[in-house]
């Protein structure tokens, strides 16, 4: 027994020493694919203003493949996502000879109101049109803005920005709710930059205000402090972020390739959202144990499983503190592409 004990105190000393040079814990989880595939190893804090980044290390499980982001697609022309008149409906095809991955939270800018994606989609080579889930991140338009085509959306630069927005969208699937939480986000914006973000093109476009030059320009400090991080080593595979000091959200990835196209947009979601909450004052960091915690956690509670698409199925799991979702690739035997965990509060 005193054995024990001694090399319990030394752990836990040894821990406290490399909290502060950037921590490596293990965290084993219950997520789908096997628990090998949710033993991370955390690195960080990494840390700018308000906001902290944990890096999330691990083995990729999608090797033999890569795929374009929704971003990349519409840079080359390769998928239009189309307009349908349905607020909470588009349809996407993808005229490639490559899957292309779909990210809920992703912004379509265009139409006949700026969209959030609602579910992650993978959407298979020479698709032909396929209906998507999305919300409305704008309203009160319904033609074209500007020199933009009504008919389709023209980019994907942006993801929603705030934890309340993406559990509007993927918790309570309300309209309402992600309507009133864009008017938060814009209001909250205001205050922090000191001027009000609401473009006189379109007052509640949260697409528009995020390209807000004031926004654009505190957020690129954020950016620019963080951005390399992930640079750092090949097994990256996701991350956990907080801001002031709270556990808020984590996106970890099949592949380290996958993670590393979707980061610089990540991180600028990420950047937004710790803009919004800037408050005044000093706070506690979050700790390593706090995330690990908040992972192990979230893939405990109870969940239930949905085919999204003929290729995604989506578990989902939630208890009172935590919602998990997890897409898995039926095509690649039920193979995990994503893992969302969001800290309901």
């Amino acid at each position: 027994m005193k054995k024990q004990a001694f090399v319990l105190t030394l752990g836990v000393v040894l821990l406290a020493v490399a909290g502060s040079l950037g921590m490596l814990l293990r965290v084993r989880g219950q997520g789908g694919g096997g628990a090998s595939a949710s033993d991370y190893r955390l690195t960080g804090p990494y840390t700018h203003k308000n906001l902290s980044i944990f890096l999330v290390h691990g083995k990729s499980v999608i090797k033999s493949k890569s795929f374009l982001t929704l971003e990349e697609a519409l840079v080359q022309k390769k998928v239009v996502v189309y307009e349908t008149k349905s607020v909470n409906e588009l349809s996407i095809q993808n005229f490639s000879d490559e899957d292309v991955y779909v990210q809920s939270g992703d912004i379509v800018k265009g139409g006949a109101q700026d969209r959030m994606i609602g579910v992650d989609l993978i959407v298979p080579p020479r698709s032909g049109k396929l209906p998507i889930s999305a919300f409305c991140v704008e309203h009160g338009r319904c033609c074209g803005r500007g020199n933009e085509r009504a008919t389709v959306f023209n980019s994907s630069s942006e993801a929603a920005s705030t934890r309340e927005i993406k559990l509007a969208a993927k918790r309570s699937t309300s309209q309402g709710e992600v309507w009133e939480s864009v008017a938060v986000a814009q209001d909250k914006l205001s205050r922090s930059v000191g001027t009000r973000v609401n473009s006189n093109v379109s007052e509640s476009s949260l697409q528009l205000a995020v390209e807000n030059s004031k926004v654009q320009e505190t957020a690129d400090s954020y950016v620019k402090a963080l951005g390399n991080i992930a640079d750092r080593s090949d097994d990256v595979i996701g991350y956990v972020f907080a801001i002031n000091g709270k556990v808020n959200s984590a996106d970890i990835y099949g592949s380290n390739v996958l993670f590393r196209k979707l980061w610089p947009k990540l991180l600028k979601a990420n950047a937004v959202e710790a803009i919004a909450e800037l408050q005044p004052g000093k706070f506690k960091p979050a700790s390593p144990e706090s995330v690990s915690g908040f992972l192990s956690d979230s893939e405990k509670a109870k969940g239930a499983d949905k085919d999204m698409s003929p290729r995604v199925n989506l578990m989902t799991r939630e208890d009172d503190e935590n919602i998990f979702f997890e897409t898995r690739d039926k095509k690649e035997n039920g193979a995990w592409i994503h893992r969302n965990y969001i800290k309901k509060n």
